[in-house]
């Protein structure tokens, strides 16, 4: 979730600097996947001067956040389930609250009590209007 955003020699891998930015393009109140990270830059061509090579599913994705993450909003790029990062959920909560980020209550039988991200409604789809996903 929150790494370093650096590696031994103060450069980003190349898929990390990919993820990255995708990161940075979610809307405030808005989240996407791990997978939906990924499928993303399946789909889309790189940025200028960052390859097309390598990559990976969202376990990738998971890892490049948790490695270099904290410099970009890494409360959007979430678990498909709704659940709030373990570890981090109240700091995460706090940004969601912030940005009107629609969230469902917890369940009753819930031992937290933390909400979960609402993804039918948060979910965005990587049009530049900010429209939910399908």
């Amino acid at each position: 979730m929150s790494g370093t955003g650096e590696t031994a020699e103060g450069e980003l891998p190349p898929y990390a600097e990919r993820v990255l930015a995708v990161a940075e393009l979610i809307p405030a109140g808005r989240v996407m996947t791990y997978g939906d990270v990924a499928e993303w830059l399946r789909d889309e061509e790189p940025p200028e001067g960052l390859p097309a090579t390598g990559g990976g599913g969202p376990r990738q994705v998971g890892r490049v956040m948790a490695l270099y993450g904290g410099a970009v909003p890494w409360w959007r790029v979430v678990r498909g389930d709704g659940r709030l990062l373990p570890g981090s959920e109240l700091r995460a909560l706090a940004h969601y609250r912030e940005e009107g980020t629609p969230l469902r209550a917890a369940a009753r039988e819930a031992e937290d009590h933390i909400p979960r991200l609402d993804m039918r409604r948060a979910r965005w789809d990587g049009q530049q209007n900010g429209g939910a996903a399908p």
